[in-house]
């Protein structure tokens, strides 16, 4: 048994060192997430002569009403651009079945924001996320979207292939 946990304990360590994510974060969500409620995170200071992939993170439950999720993403820039995408996300398959990863009722999806992006203004950037879901034929959107536990971004080394 003592051998076992080693194993496990090793291979656990082993793999958490071979990943590429240089850096993340995330917030959970209490309850609903209301559309006027942006999830900002500041992104410390990086290797601005590197090129990076930035990935949004979310975990759902079932309570989550939807088959997709329309998020507004800005990257704000330290000089004061500002860079907005509304994005759109399928999170079920035609089945109901949940896209993301995970055992039980909560899964996690990490979602493409961008690719290949460079962060050569020094200073802080910042990624503010708003919900931007609607039902269908209804202008106004979701005012307190359901079966979003959290909210996050990571950025990871391009890869090389």
């Amino acid at each position: 048994m003592r051998n076992l946990c080693a194993a496990f304990l090793g291979s656990v360590l082993l793999f958490s060192c071979n990943s590429d994510v240089l850096v993340s974060d995330s917030e959970s969500i209490s309850g609903t997430w209301n559309k006027n409620e942006a999830i900002v995170f500041t992104i410390p200071q990086i290797d601005s002569s590197q090129s990076y992939d930035v990935f949004l993170t979310l975990r759902n439950n079932n309570d989550y009403p939807f088959s997709n999720l329309f998020l507004v993403v800005s990257m704000e820039f330290p000089h004061g651009k500002i860079v907005k995408d509304t994005l759109e996300y399928k999170m079920a398959n035609p089945d109901g079945s949940w896209i993301g990863e995970g055992i039980g009722s909560i899964k996690e999806s990490k979602l493409i924001y961008k690719k290949g992006v460079s962060f050569s203004e020094e200073g802080t950037y910042k990624i503010s996320i708003t919900q931007a879901v609607r039902n269908n034929g209804n202008v106004e959107g979701v005012t307190q979207l359901e079966g979003i536990t959290d909210v996050g971004y990571s950025i990871e080394t391009t890869s090389q292939h």
